[in-house]
């Protein structure tokens, strides 16, 4: 990508016509059938959050994790707990942004939107997030 593309996206990850909504980046490995799904999911009720959906293994993501997706993000959920170490191992490596890293621990066995697998978003986000506010 050449550096004129790059500052483009970076202005429109800050465009202020995204509202107040809570900036989600959903990650699976390809960023094709899991992490689009919960996009979908998150970003309806009762979440109704901005989402976007990438892949963190570069071989097969059609849009991959970077440094622009990382930074524009609140909150980031992934699917794997392999997937939350790589996230956070990248996160360490100088992104001024920390976004929170929640693991839904979904398995790569669903199909794009597959009901079972909206279900499950949904439900373990919510433990996801029910437990963390526990804790605080």
């Amino acid at each position: 990508m050449d550096s004129r593309n790059s500052r483009n996206r970076v202005h429109n990850s800050s465009n202020p016509h995204q509202g107040a909504f809570k900036r989600v980046l959903c990650v699976c490995s390809a960023g094709l059938l899991r992490s689009p799904t919960a996009a979908v999911v998150l970003s309806q009720k009762p979440f109704n959050f901005n989402t976007r959906a990438a892949g963190i293994v570069p071989d097969y993501a059609l849009v991959s994790v970077d440094a622009v997706l990382l930074n524009w993000a609140d909150e980031i959920v992934c699917m794997t707990e392999e997937q939350q170490q790589d996230l956070e191992i990248l996160l360490m490596t100088g992104y001024p942004k920390k976004p929170k890293v929640i693991c839904l621990n979904i398995p790569d066995n669903f199909a794009y939107r597959d009901p079972e697998l909206m279900k499950m978003i949904k439900e373990n986000y919510k433990a996801a997030t029910k437990t963390e506010g526990e804790t605080k």
